[in-house]
């Protein structure tokens, strides 16, 4: 499955300067989703980190992990549109400076899922090089009341 802008904003909650994907190029419901943020000069982050030396903020370069990340779990029936939430984040790796003009690849896959809990791992890539990495946590708080857990 891909998923364009238009599509994403579908699938998630997430909106504009706060978007950090911009295409979904495969998707595999339950399982991985990778795809692409292209980082204009004019983001509005560039502009204040830093100035003479932009560079996108270590935590966007998550963020957009998780986000292409819950799309593998918002694209399973009955959670379009639903709220997912980062708990936690391990692991995590700032390899290379991500610049402005440059395309970050998306490649993330669910390591186990059940009941509204996810486990998940990323990999942000520019230029076929690994410039950040990380594990982390999200859940489905929708999905969680149905067992009766605690959000």
């Amino acid at each position: 499955m891909k998923l364009d802008k238009k599509k994403i904003l579908e699938y998630q909650k997430n909106r504009s300067p706060y978007l950090m994907i911009d295409f979904v190029e495969d998707v595999i419901p339950g399982e991985s989703a990778k795809g692409y943020k292209d980082l204009k000069e004019d983001e509005w982050f560039f502009k204040v980190h830093w100035p003479n030396d932009p560079n996108m903020p270590g935590m966007l370069q998550i963020e957009s992990l998780v986000q292409m990340s819950a799309l593998s779990i918002l694209t399973l029936p009955n959670n379009k549109g639903k709220i997912m939430y980062l708990t936690g984040a391990n692991k995590l790796k700032f390899i290379k400076k991500v610049l402005p003009n440059s395309r970050l690849n998306i490649n993330t896959k669910i390591i186990s899922y059940k009941r509204g809990l996810a486990t998940c791992h990323g990999e942000g890539i520019v230029n076929d090089q690994i410039v950040c990495k990380a594990e982390f946590n999200l859940i489905l708080p929708d999905e969680l009341k149905t067992y009766n857990l605690k959000t």
